[in-house]
């Protein structure tokens, strides 16, 4: 009996090469697994590349839509005509390539379930309508190409983060091009060839009636940044306004409040505005006290936008009292691109408010964006000044890709304010929970290995280049950086307030491992590896630990397969990741491995994945 997938072959060859270039014969049960083109494992095709072969023909349906186990599909470069048939059977495949031929129709439908997809090229087709909105759905393409084909209308919002390789030019395309952080890492080069499209990525004005998905100014709410360190609560700008600006402020969005305030609201170090620079010691502590007020106000405002506008003569501030009170110090040497002044003047937006403390933007007069973070002094006053300016040398001095670098720091009366690199594109807390429904699958395997080895890196790094350990790692102190790498935040600030704080906070004591949360001992390198542990497991299942069951490791990989609803497919390389998970998460201390024997699994994953990938595919 003829294998059936020695039978698809023959099918596709009977239609699709009608100038007979395929030298395909049958004389053995599994010659076809020799066959050009034609990789096999197990005797199942998973590899059918035959570009640049010369093909002429119809790509037929029911022929190598039947190769269930196909990974890579490859007819580019060829004579190809006619419509692409039905590829929906193909629910392994990964890498797609029909470009460079004759197809023509719509843009294939049966595309959108192959949810495995990674790498799709249809450009340089006779393809025409509409691309799909629906192509948002495929949360694990790499790579993009739809040019010099026919398509019109709008751009899809297109926000896979793992997209790397994108290309709609040579269209007919119209409208604004979506403002979404996938699409705007790419440039004007991926959509020249539209006359019809516009917008900010492509710097060219839109007509008002072609807002379909809005301009930049429509679209700054749906585009901006997710919180930083904590579950975003509202949003406050501070800004500077004049008596010119105040009627056409009054028409717009609300942009914020004026220094005075972001003094008073933000940073909460700088003493009340003065009009005389004398005045009675009393008067200034009332003013301290209304800024006191002030900012508790602020903080329990809901999340809405608010705006307060000064007269001008209100925005001279007394700099000589925080001088006085404190200073800004500049870490491991860093080059002072900014003055206290400077942030003093900064608008500020309400980032988050975590256990520590809360966080803001803080966008300086220089375009120069910053994240600051001020410490609550109810819970960190434990440490005393000096305690607190040696802990910020020894983490100043921390350098690594994979962890947010301090900056510089300030205290004074009681004010504590810690200063970092910006990250635009927010918290891994907002990419597994934050804009994904109840029912939308965890995160593909693939970025989990890829965040876990960048966290393993940071963490490692920092337990071996210094005594300091992280003590409160969360998928809300780990941020995502310009290109989407993980990199850590808010390390060793624990040591900083006592470990109540923390078991106050259920979404901290969720991550504490068994012998720092039942007593009052302090967090060590084993509690980081143990909160690795329970942050891998919660990339796999999309799951917060405050949901995770306690299991035995065999349960445990049962758990994660029936949380994550995969066809089995990649059971071999979850059951790895799961494994580190679990030993990370051992009850004992001493039974838990190091920081860097766990980078080293995690890189052997990765080893071994692209040994097996380069050995299917080829690519």
């Amino acid at each position: 009996m003829v294998p059936s997938d020695a039978v698809s072959l023959l099918s596709f060859k009977r239609e699709a090469d009608l100038d007979d270039k395929l030298l395909y014969t049958l004389n053995e049960p599994y010659d076809y697994c020799e066959w050009q083109g034609v990789k096999c494992a197990q005797g199942r095709v998973v590899r059918f590349v035959v570009q640049d072969m010369g093909l002429r023909g119809l790509f037929p349906s029911n022929t190598l839509t039947r190769l269930d186990q196909l990974r890579v599909m490859s007819l580019r470069n060829n004579s190809l005509f006619g419509p692409i048939p039905d590829l929906s059977p193909l629910i392994n495949l990964k890498s797609l390539f029909l470009d460079h031929n004759h197809f023509s129709g719509s843009f294939p439908p049966s595309i959108l379930f192959l949810h495995r997809i990674l790498t799709l090229s249809l450009s340089h087709n006779n393809l025409t309508g509409p691309v799909p909105v629906q192509l948002t759905l495929l949360d694990r393409l790499i790579s993009l190409r739809l040019d010099s084909n026919s398509f019109s209308g709008s751009l899809p919002p297109l926000n896979q983060t793992a997209l790397r390789v994108f290309n709609i030019s040579n269209n007919n395309l119209t409208g604004p091009v979506p403002v979404t952080p996938t699409l705007s890492r790419f440039h004007a080069t991926s959509f020249l060839g539209n006359p019809g499209l516009c917008g900010e990525i492509l710097h060219k004005q839109c007509d008002s009636h072609s807002r379909f998905f809005g301009s930049s100014n429509n679209t700054a709410s749906s585009s901006a940044p997710l919180g930083q360190n904590e579950e975003s609560t509202g949003i406050v700008v501070v800004t500077v306004t004049s008596p010119t600006q105040k009627k056409h402020k009054k028409t717009g969005l609300a942009l914020g409040f004026t220094v005075g305030v972001a003094v008073l609201a933000a940073f909460a170090f700088v003493i009340a505005l003065v009009k005389k620079q004398k005045q009675k010691q009393n008067q200034n502590q009332n003013q301290k006290q209304k800024g006191s007020r002030k900012m508790e106000a602020l903080e329990s405002t809901p999340p809405v936008t608010t705006v307060v506008e000064m007269r001008n003569e209100e925005l001279k501030v007394k700099l000589e009292e925080a001088h006085k009170s404190g200073k800004l110090v500049f870490c491991c040497g860093e080059v002072q691109n900014y003055t206290l002044e400077q942030l003093m003047r900064a608008s500020a937006e309400l980032l988050g408010r975590g256990s520590l403390g809360t966080t803001y933007k803080a966008v300086l007069d220089s375009h120069l964006i910053l994240t600051v973070k001020r410490l609550d002094a109810g819970k960190t006053a434990v440490t005393s000044g000096e305690v607190f300016e040696k802990r910020m040398e020894m983490v100043g001095r921390l350098r690594h890709p994979n962890l947010i670098p301090l900056r510089a720091y300030f205290q004074a009366k009681g004010e504590r304010l810690i200063i970092y690199d910006y990250q635009p594109n927010g918290s891994l807390f907002n990419l597994v929970h934050g804009s994904r429904s109840a029912r939308a699958k965890p995160l593909h395997w693939t970025s989990c290995l890829k965040i876990a080895e960048d966290v393993a890196h940071g963490l490692a790094y920092m337990h071996q280049a210094s005594s300091l350990i992280h003590g409160n790692l969360k998928s809300s102190n780990v941020l995502l950086g310009v290109d989407f790498e993980a990199c850590i935040t808010d390390y060793s600030l624990a040591f900083l307030a006592g470990p109540s704080s923390f078991t106050e906070d259920p979404d901290s004591a969720a991550y504490k491992a068994p012998e720092v949360r039942k007593s009052s001992r302090r967090a060590t390198s084993k509690s980081d590896v143990y909160a690795f542990g329970v942050l891998l497991l919660e990339l796999l299942t999309g799951k917060h630990p405050s949901q995770h069951p306690f299991l035995v490791p065999t349960d445990l990989q049962d758990w994660v397969r029936a949380m994550r609803d995969d066809d089995g497919c990649e059971d071999n390389r979850l059951e790895m990741l799961t494994e580190v998970a679990s030993i990370c998460s051992a009850t004992s201390p001493e039974q838990r491995p190091a920081m860097w024997q766990v980078l080293k699994m995690i890189q052997g994953i990765k080893d071994s994945v692209a040994m097996e990938d380069t050995t299917l595919t080829g690519l």
